[in-house]
C-alpha cells in the first residue's frame, strides 16, 4: 500500500482528531505563535499553554537551562489569565478547524473550579486539560498530583462544573503513577495525559551558583523518554480511559513507540522549541511508516505491542 492513504484518525473521550499528534502545553503558546511554521489545521489538536484564573508573570530569570539530553525550565506557568484568553486568544483559535484543548491550573481548589467553569463556556474550547502538578497553597504546598486523594478531589470538583471532555495531566514525581491514575479515573477523568516534566536541577561550577533562579525546574526532552514510556505503559494497563503519551518525543519513531504501548495520541513538547515545524514532520513520518508496514489505519498499530 505504498501509495495508499493511511487513516490516522483517533478518538479521545469523544473528541475526534485527524491524527494523534498535538503539542504539549507550555511549548506552543496559544497556537498563533506557530502559525508561520506549520499548518495548524494539519495536526490532531492544539493544546494551549496553562491558563490560570488571574494573569501570572512567572518566575524570575534565568528560567531556562540546557542539559545534556534536554532542557530544564522554570517558567512558572506564565500566562495571560482566563479573561484575556477569552478576549484576546480565542478569536484566532476560532479560525482553525483543529480542536482546541485548553490546559488550565490553579493553586487552590476554588481557582481550579472557577477557571474550568469559564473555559467550559468558551465555544472554541473542545476539551479541557487539567494540570495537577501545582502546589495546593491551602494544604501546606503539597502538589495536587502527588496525593491520590487530593488529585481525586480536584478532578471531582472540576467535573461538576464542566460538560466538555476532561483530560488530566499527571506528574511523574510520584512513587507509583498508577495509583494517581486510577484515582483520577474514578473521580471522572475522561482521559489521562502523562507525563509532565521531571523535577531537576543544574549547577554552574564556575560561579558556584544554581543555573535557574528558581533553583529547580522541569526536565524535558529526550532524557525523559524512557521514563515516560515506562509510565505510559503502566497507566495504559491500569485504567480504562484513553491515555495520551508525552515525554521526549522528537521524531515519528518516538511517537510510534508511545502509540505501540497503547497511548491513543501523543504530545510533542521540547521538540517544538528546536524545530517549530516538527509536528508536521512527525505526522508525515507516522503515515510513511504505516505505508511501509502495510498498516491501513493507525488504530491497528495502537496497543499492538507483542508480549
Amino acid at each position: 500500500m505504498s501509495n495508499a492513504a493511511v487513516d490516522l484518525t483517533v478518538e479521545i473521550a469523544g473528541l475526534k482528531l485527524r491524527n494523534p499528534v498535538m503539542p504539549a502545553s507550555g511549548t506552543f503558546g496559544y497556537a498563533e505563535e506557530f502559525a508561520a511554521y506549520l499548518d495548524l489545521n494539519a495536526i490532531g489538536a492544539v493544546v494551549t499553554k496553562g491558563i490560570s484564573l488571574n494573569p501570572k508573570a512567572g518566575n524570575p530569570t534565568p528560567r531556562l537551562a540546557e542539559t545534556a539530553a534536554g532542557m530544564l525550565n522554570a517558567i512558572g506557568l506564565q500566562n495571560v489569565g482566563v479573561e484575556a484568553f477569552c478576549r484576546d486568544k480565542a478569536p484566532f483559535l476560532r479560525t482553525l478547524t483543529t480542536p482546541v484543548i485548553a490546559n488550565f491550573f490553579g493553586n487552590t481548589l476554588d481557582e481550579y473550579v472557577e477557571t474550568a467553569r469559564r473555559l467550559n463556556a468558551v465555544d472554541v474550547v473542545a476539551a479541557l486539560e487539567l494540570n495537577i502538578s501545582c502546589p495546593n497553597v491551602k494544604q501546606g504546598g503539597i502538589v495536587f498530583g502527588t496525593d491520590p486523594r487530593c488529585a481525586a478531589e480536584v478532578v471531582t470538583a472540576v467535573r461538576r462544573v464542566i460538560t466538555k471532555p476532561l483530560i488530566v495531566k499527571l506528574t511523574p514525581n510520584v512513587t507509583d503513577i498508577t495509583v494517581v491514575a486510577r484515582a483520577v479515573e474514578q473521580a471522572g477523568a475522561d482521559a489521562i495525559c502523562c507525563i509532565n516534566t521531571l523535577t531537576g536541577m543544574s549547577v554552574d561550577i564556575h560561579r558556584r551558583r544554581l543555573l535557574l533562579a528558581n533553583g529547580t525546574g522541569g526536565l524535558s526532552g529526550p532524557a525523559i523518554k524512557p521514563v515516560a514510556l515506562r509510565m505510559v505503559h503502566q497507566v495504559v494497563q491500569a485504567v480504562n480511559v484513553p491515555v495520551i503519551g508525552v515525554g521526549g518525543i522528537m521524531c515519528a519513531e518516538d511517537a510510534l513507540e508511545f502509540l505501540l504501548l497503547g497511548a491513543r495520541a501523543v504530545q510533542v513538547g521540547s521538540a517544538n522549541l528546536v524545530n517549530p515545524g516538527v509536528m508536521a514532520e512527525i505526522v508525515a513520518g507516522i503515515a510513511a511508516f504505516c505505508r511501509q508496514q502495510n498498516i491501513a489505519a493507525i488504530g491497528d498499530w495502537i496497543g499492538s505491542l507483542r508480549r
